[in-house]
């Protein structure tokens, strides 16, 4: 029986890495920078605030890049991760940076990423961010799908819910209550195993 070749493509921060933002924010002390899609949904209004925030702070690049550094994926990540590519072909699709998330592909072996750029100025502050295309998750699942893939995607937030609609198969991955419960019609996921699990059925 013929089946169309898959691809699984996943959010980065809260399905593989913790949330970079809340690291930076426990460690500069500052509560708003913990606020991330989970809590407001416009992700424009979200990284205008935390821009702001840097900026009267006078937090840098350099500053937040030590802060990832010091990150790990999240127990169990790199080993699902390592599984689901001797499986299938995966990808990761999230709404970070290449300055951001060099130290984290790192240290999951280097799985191809597609996010955005920063743009940062002389005295190495952020002065702005730039999406390569917007509601980029959604767009690339489509174009996957367009080139004759079945994909199945996995988010854990707000911004991941375009993707898992455009997706064959869309799972939540350990997803805030108000997520799950927004959109109940993707299956929740709470621990890798479980995830490998319906993989190996579905592949």
């Amino acid at each position: 029986m013929y089946r169309k070749p898959t691809i699984v493509a996943m959010d980065l921060e809260g399905v593989l890495v913790p949330e970079i933002w809340i690291a930076v924010a426990e460690k500069t002390g500052i509560e708003k920078l913990r606020l991330t899609t989970r809590d407001i949904a416009d992700y424009d209004e979200l990284m205008r605030m935390r821009l702001r925030i840097l900026e009267e702070r006078g937090i840098r690049l350099k500053d937040i890049q030590a802060v990832i550094s010091s990150i790990d994926p999240l127990p169990g990540a790199l080993d699902f991760l390592r599984w689901v590519r001797e499986k299938t072909q995966a990808i990761i699709l999230s709404d970070t940076y290449y300055e951001f998330a060099h130290p984290l592909m790192r240290k999951l072996e280097w799985p191809t990423l597609f996010c955005n750029t920063l743009e940062v100025d002389e005295n190495n502050t952020i002065i702005n961010y730039h999406l390569r295309i917007r509601d980029g998750k959604r767009k690339a699942t489509v174009a996957f799908r367009d080139i004759g893939f079945r994909v199945i995607a996995i988010g854990d937030s707000y911004n991941d819910t375009t993707m898992l609609n455009e997706a064959d198969v869309g799972l939540l991955f350990r997803p805030p209550s108000n997520v799950a419960k927004e959109f109940p019609q993707f299956r929740v996921f709470k621990e890798y195993e479980e995830v490998k699990a319906f993989l190996e059925e579905s592949l």
